[in-house]
């Protein structure tokens, strides 16, 4: 079995592949994390594909509607930069994502392996199953394929 590629947001491939603008169609949840002093200021959140994200003080906890119990962390500054608060709890992406496909990183291998840093954690996903996602501070994620197809349209 080879190795997972190791991709950081400051890679030099990074520049070279062609990210495209997708825009979120969908609503979502988000609440903040706010522990209380004496509470962990941290919080390990885990994804649906079993990556383990860590949430800090005063970070986002976003979800689909339809799934509150999925949610994934998302720093305070970059939620302020890309999302808008529509009512309480509830938000839209404003920002566009770049997206590409992870297997331009592997070479076209879908059953590659590939371990993305992201701002929360390491998380190593199947080349196939999933885009790389570039936000507004060049900050990379693993956007799941079939999540995109249901939430998100490319812009022409």
């Amino acid at each position: 079995m080879k190795e997972a590629i190791i991709l950081m947001s400051d890679d030099p491939i990074i520049k070279t592949l062609k990210f495209k603008p997708y825009q979120s169609i969908v609503q979502r949840r988000a609440t903040p994390f706010l522990p209380d002093e004496n509470e962990p200021q941290t919080m390990e959140v885990k994804t649906e594909w079993g990556a383990t994200l860590t949430a800090k003080k005063g970070d986002f906890l976003v979800s689909e509607l339809d799934k509150p119990n999925d949610a994934w962390p998302v720093d305070a500054e970059i939620f302020d930069k890309t999302y808008e608060v529509i009512s309480p709890g509830f938000c839209v992406k404003r920002a566009l994502t770049m997206l590409v496909p992870l297997v331009d990183v592997t070479g076209g291998d879908e059953n590659g392996m590939v371990t993305v840093h992201t701002l929360e954690g390491t998380e190593t996903v199947r080349a196939g199953d999933f885009f790389l996602a570039r936000g507004v501070k060049n900050e990379i994620w693993p956007y799941p394929k079939q999540k995109a197809a249901e939430t998100m349209r490319p812009v022409k």
